[in-house]
């Protein structure tokens, strides 16, 4: 648990985290965004199936072959061809995001669109006589009913 107030400010500004509250897991090096439900059962579950210990530079004998290939040849690899490839990586984390909120911008506007056109027809709708009619209908059927 991480408090991102005071001493722990700086570390919350190096893992993401942007809200409060945020759920991280993982190695710590390397933290992911917890994404699933907030009630208690989901977390269970999910603590269930993930909280444990996972494959990493610092867990190798918890990893498969292929993992384990994938480590050591990362190992290998210089600090800053390491950057270098994880700058990469990020970078394309954000234009994936960033093609995201452009979609997301635009169906906003397509159903502001659609909002307004819905509205302006069912303006035109009731001024064309529909609360006319309705009241008329109402009368008719009062008038109606006294007769009987």
């Amino acid at each position: 648990i991480l408090h991102c107030t005071a001493d722990g400010k700086s570390l919350c500004g190096k893992v993401g985290v942007q809200g409060y509250p945020t759920i991280k897991y993982g190695d710590p090096s390397a933290l992911e965004d917890y994404k699933g439900g907030r009630d208690f059962s989901s977390l269970q579950k999910f603590a269930k199936e993930n909280l444990v210990p996972m494959c990493s530079p610092t867990n190798i004998d918890l990893c498969d072959d292929a993992k384990k290939k994938q480590i050591e040849e990362l190992m290998a690899e210089s600090s800053d061809s390491l950057a270098s490839k994880i700058k990469e990586k990020e970078d394309e984390m954000a234009k994936v995001e960033k093609e995201f909120k452009e979609k997301v911008e635009k169906l906003q506007a397509q159903y502001q669109e659609y909002s307004t056109e819905k509205e302006t027809k069912l303006a035109a709708v009731k001024d064309s006589g529909l609360g006319l009619m309705k009241a008329v209908k109402a009368a008719q059927a009062k008038k109606g009913g006294e007769e009987l």
